[in-house]
């Protein structure tokens, strides 16, 4: 079983200052109430006794995944094909308009791209295969945690909504 855990409320009050533009989002860390949230996730019985925490690299997934080591004792493996989802797929930098723009059109279409149409985006069924690649390395494993990001866990488990902060959607393969 796969217990996938959004990261808690990131602080992006750095955004757009020092490296934090662009994917330099991503170096953001948990502001104080996502690090309380966490906490109040790692008390969750569903969590108790997992195996391993496997994690975006993401710092606000990698801090989540800390935080849940250090509550639940259980090691931690970070996965690279965990990150979040990507306003452009093939790693080319986006302006802040035009990633909001590939979300909107993300959101607007579902995840999925408009008939014949090819985005730079990356859509939801890419999203689920990546993720689907790494949950099976660790099929073998009888309970594993996910500490990762929203949209991620929204393609990957075909959840209805948008998980909320510190979140927890349980996921069989």
């Amino acid at each position: 079983m796969f217990y996938f855990v959004r990261h808690g409320k990131p602080d992006y009050s750095e955004r757009n200052t020092k490296i934090y533009q662009g994917f330099g989002v991503n170096l953001a860390k948990l502001s104080e109430e996502g690090i309380r949230q966490i906490k109040e996730t790692a008390a969750d019985d569903r969590l108790k006794e997992a195996d391993i925490i496997i994690c975006s690299p993401y710092t606000r997934a990698l801090q989540t995944a800390a935080i849940l080591s250090k509550e639940l004792d259980i090691d931690i493996a970070v996965e690279t094909d965990l990150h979040e989802w990507l306003a452009n797929k093939n790693f080319i930098y986006e302006d802040d308009e035009t990633a909001e723009r590939s979300y909107e059109e993300y959101i607007n279409n579902h995840g999925r791209y408009p008939d014949g149409t090819e985005m730079a985006w990356e859509n939801a069924s890419a999203i689920r295969e990546r993720v689907l690649r790494v949950l099976n390395r660790y099929s073998s494993y009888k309970k594993v945690i996910v500490a990762c990001h929203g949209m991620m866990i929204q393609a990957a488990a075909g959840a209805e909504n948008h998980p909320a902060c510190g979140e927890i959607v349980e996921f069989k393969l």
